[in-house]
C-alpha cells in the first residue's frame, strides 16, 4: 500500500471558467442550507490520506478541533483524532492480512479531517462523491488546444464516520443523495435513527435514545422522581435531553424541574447563572447532563464556587463517561456522579500497533508529525517551518507510552468494529454476487450502494471486544452500557467504579454505590417526600411529582394515595388510618358507677316498699291501715314497687324481652302510683266540695268505685303501650352516633333498645299528666284538716315530685350531645323515678308504719262519726282557720287551741 498527500486537482480543466461555473452550480444545488461562512472556505486546501486498494472506503475523523472565528481548524486532537484514525488503518491492515475475509480483495481508504465542524466536514466529504458526478468536458481544452487529461477519481463505496452527531447529520444528507452507505463509530443523536431521512446511515454505537432509556432506568432505580436536565447546545446535547424527556414522559412517575441549555458560546458568568437556576428547585438534586467535556468541567467549577459541593447528584452521559479531564481539580463536586458509557473494551492488538508507531514507519498518516510534536512537546524541523528556539527539538527516538502517557481512546473499539462491519458486508456481497471469483467481478464493479446497505444491515459477527455487532432496521446497534460512579471517599484510590450494566434492561448494584462523604444511602431527589400513613397527597397543579400531605381527619381513612374516604357508620379508622375496623360495642355494665348508685337506691326502695307492704298486710285490720284506704294503698305501693324495679330493667343488657318490659313498666309504675293518688285526692276534694253544698255524699267514693276509677286510668297507659307494640315491635339497636367524639379512638357503638328520647318522654307523658292533675287537686284540697284525711301529705308528695321532675328534664335533654349520653340519661331517669317513689313512700306510708310498729297505742278504734258530722266539723274548722288569719297572733293562738 502506498499513501499520497492530495491537494486540489491539478488538471487544467479546472482552469476553465465554464466548467467551474457548472461544478459550482451543482455544488450549490447539493449544499442548499449550508451556512454562508462555509463558502468563504472554498479555497481551503483539502488534505487527506489515500490508501490504495481494490475497494475504497471513506473515513471522517476530527483530526483537529474547531478553529476560532474565520479559521476552520484548530489544534490537533490526539485521542479523538489520531487514535481513531489509526484504529481505522489498523483495522484495514488486519482485514487485508486475513485470508478468510475478502480474500484477494484489498481495502483502500480516503480519510479526511472534519475539524470538528459540520460545515467544513461537508466540504471535505464532497471528495467522496466526485466519481459519481457526470461532468461535461467537451468544451474543455488546454492551452495547446489538446483535450485535458483528467484523472478518474477513486470511487468510495462506503464511509466510516463521522464522530460528532452534527457532522454525521450534515454528511449523511449528501451521501444519501449518492446512495453511499455510512457507518458511524461515535454519533449517538437519536435523530439519526430516522430511517426515512437517514436511510444510508448506520452506527456501531447505540443511539442516545437507548442511553436516555438507561438513564431514566437509573434515575428510577435510585428512587428519584424530580430532576433537572443540562444540555450543551447542539445535536448531541439537545437530542439526548429530548430523548430523556420523551422517555420519562412515556414511563411516567418522573418530573423535570428545569431543562437548561448551555449556549455554544457561553458569556462570562453563564455557568454561575445556570447553578443559580438549578438552586431555584433545590429539591431536584439529580441533574441529568448531556454536555461536552468543557461544559461539564465549567458546571462543576461553578457549583464548587457556589459552595454547593455534595448538593448536586450528577448523572452524566457518555460524553462524560469515565473521563478524568472533566473532573480534574473538581473531584469533590463530582463525587457520587453516576455516568454511562457504551460497553467497550481495550483492544490489546491496537495498543501494540499504536505504541510501535514512529515517524519512520507511519508516513502514511499525514497528521502524525503534528501529533508527535503535541505528544512529546517538541518541535520537528520541516521545510518552510521556522524553528522555535524556546522549544525542544524532536529527535525522532521518542516512543509512545514510554516517553509519554498513553491510554487507549474509548471509541477505538467502535472504529474497528465499523470497518469490520463494512468488510463483512462486502464479503457477504462478494460471496453472493461473485461466487468462486478470486477478486471483484463485474457485478461488484462498481459496488451498488443500495445493495451494499442491505448487506450492512444483515451483518452479525463478534466484534473486536468479543461482543456481537449487528444493526436493527434503523441501522442502530444494540444498547449495551457500563454504568460508572466516581468514588472519592473510603476507597483505596479515587476513580470510576463499575456499578452496573444496561442491556435492554438495568442491572444496578446499589450496595456498591457511594456518595458524598462515603454515605451509602442513596440521597433523595424528589419534589415531595412520601406522605406518612394516613395522609393523602394533594397534588400541585401542573407538577405530577409534587404534592402536599394532608392528614385524613375525623373518621376518614386513606382510600388511595390521593383520596380520604369516610369509614362505614359502624366502623372507625385504624390509628394509622390505612383502613377501617369495627367500632367496639358497649352497654351499661352493672359494675359501672353510673349503675351502682341507681341500683343501690332501687334496692333500698324495694326493701322499704316490701317492708311497708308486709307491715300493712300484717296489720291489715288496724285502724290506721283501714283509715289510709287499704285497697288504694296496696295499688299505690305496687306502683312504687314497679318504679324501683324499672331501674334493673334500664340497666340490664338490652334484648327483645328486656326492651318489651321497659316499654311496659317504665310508665306503668308511675301511672299506677299517680292514678291511685289522683283518685284519693279527687275523692277528698269531691267530698268536701259536696259537703259545702249539701249533706248528701258524692257518688263513687266507695273503695270499690275508687279501685274501678284507678284501674280505668291505668288501662289508658297499658292500652297505649300495647298499641306501640303493634305499630313497632320492640327490638334492640346499636347506636353508633351516640358515642362518636371527634377522636375516633374513643368511638363506641351503644347497644340499646329502640326507644328514642321522644318515645321515652311519650311513654312517661301520661304519668306526668296524672301527676300534674293530682298536684292540682292537692292544691285545691290543702285546706282540709290533717286529722281527717291524707290530702296534705299527698300535696307535699306531689310538690316534691314536681320539683324532682322539673330538675330531671334539663338534665335529661341537656346531655343529648354528650358522648356519655346513655349513661347520664339512664342514671338520671332511674334516680329521678326512684326519688319520686321514695318521696311518695316516705310522705304517705313511713309515718304510718312508724306509728303501727313503735306506737301501737295510737293505732286504736276512735268514735265513729257520720258523714254529716265529718263534713260539719271540717266546715267549722275551715271557717275558724279563715277568721284566725284575720286576727292578731296572740288571739289566733287562743282560737286555735279552742278548736282543738
Amino acid at each position: 500500500m502506498t499513501s499520497q498527500v492530495h491537494s486540489s486537482h491539478r488538471c487544467c480543466w479546472l482552469c476553465s471558467s465554464s466548467v467551474y461555473r457548472i461544478w459550482s452550480g451543482l455544488l450549490w444545488v447539493l449544499l442548499v442550507g449550508v451556512c454562508p461562512d462555509s463558502w468563504a472556505q472554498q479555497g481551503t486546501q483539502t488534505q487527506s490520506i489515500k490508501i490504495e486498494g481494490d475497494i475504497t472506503l471513506g473515513g471522517l475523523f476530527p483530526m483537529h478541533s474547531r478553529g476560532p472565528a474565520g479559521v476552520p481548524c484548530g489544534e490537533i486532537k490526539r485521542e479523538k483524532g489520531i487514535h481513531r484514525l489509526e484504529a481505522m488503518m489498523y483495522a484495514l491492515d488486519q482485514i487485508n492480512s486475513d485470508p478468510d475475509l475478502l480474500p484477494n480483495i484489498t481495502l483502500g481508504a480516503r480519510i479526511l479531517d472534519t475539524c470538528s465542524r459540520d460545515t467544513y466536514a461537508l466540504e471535505q466529504s464532497l471528495t467522496f462523491v466526485q466519481a459519481l458526478i457526470q461532468k461535461d468536458n467537451s468544451d474543455v481544452r488546454c492551452s495547446n488546444g489538446e483535450p485535458p487529461i483528467i484523472p478518474k477519481p477513486e470511487r468510495v463505496v462506503g464511509v466510516i464516520g463521522a464522530s460528532g452527531s452534527s457532522v454525521s447529520i450534515m454528511v449523511a444528507n449528501v451521501l444519501r443523495l449518492f446512495a453511499i452507505p455510512q457507518i458511524s463509530y461515535a454519533s449517538t443523536a437519536p435523530e439519526l435513527s430516522d430511517n426515512s431521512r437517514y436511510e444510508f446511515f448506520s452506527r456501531v454505537v447505540p443511539p442516545d435514545s437507548y442511553q436516555a432509556q438507561a438513564m431514566v432506568d437509573i434515575v428510577k432505580a435510585m428512587g428519584w422522581n424530580y430532576v433537572s436536565t443540562l444540555a450543551s447546545e447542539g445535536n448531541y446535547g439537545e437530542s439526548g435531553v429530548d430523548a430523556f424527556l420523551q422517555i420519562s414522559r412515556e414511563a411516567g412517575g418522573l418530573c423535570i424541574a428545569q431543562s437548561i441549555k448551555i449556549p455554544r458560546e457561553p458569556r462570562p458568568g453563564e455557568f454561575e447563572k445556570i447553578i443559580k437556576r438549578l438552586m431555584e428547585t433545590s429539591n431536584a438534586r439529580g441533574v441529568i447532563i448531556f454536555a461536552n467535556e468543557d461544559d461539564i468541567k465549567r458546571v462543576l467549577q461553578a457549583a464548587k464556587k457556589a459552595n454547593l459541593t455534595g448538593h448536586f447528584l450528577f448523572v452524566g452521559s457518555d460524553s462524560w463517561g469515565a473521563k478524568n479531564s472533566p473532573i480534574e481539580d473538581q473531584e469533590e463536586v463530582a463525587e457520587g456522579a453516576v455516568t454511562i458509557l457504551p460497553k467497550r473494551a481495550s483492544i490489546d492488538g491496537f495498543d501494540q500497533y499504536f505504541t510501535s508507531r514512529s515517524l519512520e514507519n507511519n508516513r502514511r498518516n499525514i497528521w502524525f508529525a503534528e501529533f508527535w510534536e503535541d505528544e512529546f512537546k517538541c518541535k520537528l524541523t520541516r521545510p518552510g517551518i521556522k524553528y522555535e528556539p524556546g522549544r525542544r527539538k524532536c529527535t525522532g527516538e521518542e516512543r509512545i507510552s514510554h516517553d509519554s502517557q498513553y491510554e487507549q481512546e474509548g471509541k477505538v473499539q467502535f472504529v474497528i468494529d465499523a470497518v469490520y462491519a463494512m468488510a463483512h458486508a462486502l464479503h457477504s456481497m462478494h460471496l453472493d454476487l461473485c461466487p468462486g471469483s478470486m477478486g471483484l467481478c463485474e457485478k461488484m464493479d462498481p459496488v451498488e450502494g443500495r445493495l451494499l446497505l442491505q448487506y450492512i444491515r444483515s451483518v452479525n459477527f463478534n466484534g473486536s471486544a468479543g461482543t456481537g455487532v449487528m444493526f436493527n432496521e434503523n441501522g442502530d446497534a444494540p444498547g449495551r452500557y457500563d454504568i460508572f460512579q466516581y468514588q472519592l471517599s473510603n476507597v483505596s484510590s479515587a476513580g470510576y467504579k463499575v456499578i452496573g450494566q444496561w442491556t435492554n434492561h438495568l442491572r444496578l448494584n446499589p450496595e456498591e454505590m457511594q456518595w458524598s462523604g462515603g454515605e451509602h444511602r442513596i440521597p433523595d431527589s424528589v419534589c415531595s417526600f412520601p406522605c406518612d400513613p394516613g395522609e393523602r397527597k394533594k397534588m400541585v397543579k401542573g407538577v405530577p411529582c409534587c404534592w402536599h400531605c394532608e392528614l385524613c381527619d375525623g373518621y376518614q381513612y386513606l382510600l388511595d394515595e390521593f383520596t380520604c374516604d369516610m369509614c362505614p357508620f359502624d366502623m372507625r379508622p385504624f390509628k394509622n388510618r390505612t383502613g377501617c375496623r369495627p367500632t367496639p360495642i358497649i352497654k351499661l355494665e352493672w359494675s359501672s358507677p353510673w349503675a351502682i348508685i341507681p341500683v343501690f337506691i332501687a334496692i333500698l326502695g324495694i326493701l322499704a316498699t316490701t317492708g311497708v307492704i308486709v307491715t300493712f298486710v300484717r296489720f291489715n285490720d288496724t285502724p290506721i291501715v283501714r283509715a289510709s284506704g287499704r285497697e288504694l294503698s296496696y295499688v299505690l305501693l305496687t306502683g312504687i314497687f314497679l318504679i324501683y324495679l324499672i331501674t334493673f330493667l334500664m340497666i340490664a343488657e338490652p334484648s327483645v324481652a328486656v326492651c318489651a318490659f321497659r316499654r311496659l313498666l317504665l310508665g306503668l309504675g308511675m301511672c299506677i302510683s299517680y292514678a291511685a293518688m289522683l283518685t284519693k285526692t279527687n275523692r277528698i276534694y269531691r267530698i268536701f266540695e259536696q259537703g259545702k253544698k249539701s249533706v248528701t255524699p258524692p257518688k263513687f267514693i266507695s273503695p270499690t268505685s275508687q279501685l274501678i276509677i284507678t284501674f280505668i286510668l291505668i288501662s289508658v297507659q297499658v292500652l297505649g303501650v300495647f298499641i306501640w307494640f303493634g305499630v313497632m315491635p320492640p327490638h334492640t339497636i346499636i347506636d353508633y352516633e351516640e358515642q362518636k367524639p371527634p377522636n375516633p379512638e374513643f368511638a363506641r357503638g351503644v347497644l340499646k333498645c329502640d326507644m328514642s328520647d321522644l318515645s321515652l318522654m311519650l311513654c312517661l307523658s301520661y304519668s306526668i299528666v296524672l301527676m300534674i292533675t293530682c298536684t292540682v287537686y292537692a292544691v285545691k284540697s290543702r285546706g282540709v284538716p290533717e286529722t281527717f284525711n291524707e290530702a296534705k301529705p299527698i300535696g307535699f308528695t306531689m310538690y316534691t315530685t314536681c320539683i324532682i321532675w322539673l330538675a330531671f328534664v334539663p338534665i335529661f335533654f341537656g346531655t343529648a350531645q354528650s358522648t356519655e349520653k346513655m349513661f347520664i340519661q339512664t342514671t338520671t331517669l332511674t334516680v329521678s323515678m326512684s326519688l319520686s317513689a321514695t318521696v311518695s313512700l316516705g310522705m304517705l306510708y313511713i309515718p304510718k308504719v312508724y306509728v303501727i310498729i313503735f306506737h301501737p297505742e295510737q293505732n286504736v278504734q276512735k268514735r265513729k262519726r257520720s258523714f254529716k258530722a265529718i263534713v260539719q266539723a271540717a266546715t267549722v274548722s275551715t271557717h275558724l282557720s279563715q277568721k284566725s288569719s284575720e286576727k292578731q297572733n296572740g288571739e289566733s293562738k287562743v282560737e286555735s287551741d279552742r278548736t282543738q
